[in-house]
């Protein structure tokens, strides 16, 4: 079942003006009006690094890197998210076709898209495509 933002309000709420004092002029765009990031741009394209990745706007939890896999899309990629509650998925028909919109749940922050199809070689034949400029980064400490 996809949520939606009438599901479950937000638990982060700041005015418009709030966000853009947080955030950078391109966090902003990105995070709170649903922009996208050029591909192959964003830090954690690449990243392999074992941690956990968070909403930039509100800190969140939302993917773990044991999730990530590189499709070659120009966004890190993700086959789950660390909780189905963790994110909103919502119909967005803005580019004249039918997408589904992820959004953190915590703050309603825009972090990407979700793209289903086989030939993604993950569990789910999910790819959740994510901008990394929505994300920050946590890794975790090396294994002693």
């Amino acid at each position: 079942m996809k949520r939606t933002e009438e599901m479950q309000p937000a638990n982060v709420v700041k005015s418009d003006e709030e966000w853009r004092q947080q955030l950078t002029p391109q966090e902003y765009a990105v995070l709170r009006k649903a922009d996208t990031e050029r591909p192959f741009t964003g830090e954690y394209t690449d990243n392999h690094r074992i941690g956990v990745y968070r909403c930039r706007a509100c800190g969140s939890e939302l993917f773990r890197s044991e999730h990530k896999f590189d499709s070659h899309c120009g966004w890190p990629s993700f086959f789950t998210p660390l909780a189905g509650d963790q994110i909103i998925e919502r119909t967005d028909r803005s580019m004249g076709t039918s997408r589904t919109e992820v959004l953190c749940a915590n703050c309603h922050s825009h972090l990407g898209h979700v793209f289903e199809g086989e030939g993604y070689g993950t569990p789910t034949d999910l790819r959740y495509c994510i901008n990394s400029i929505s994300l920050t980064f946590e890794e975790e400490p090396a294994a002693q």
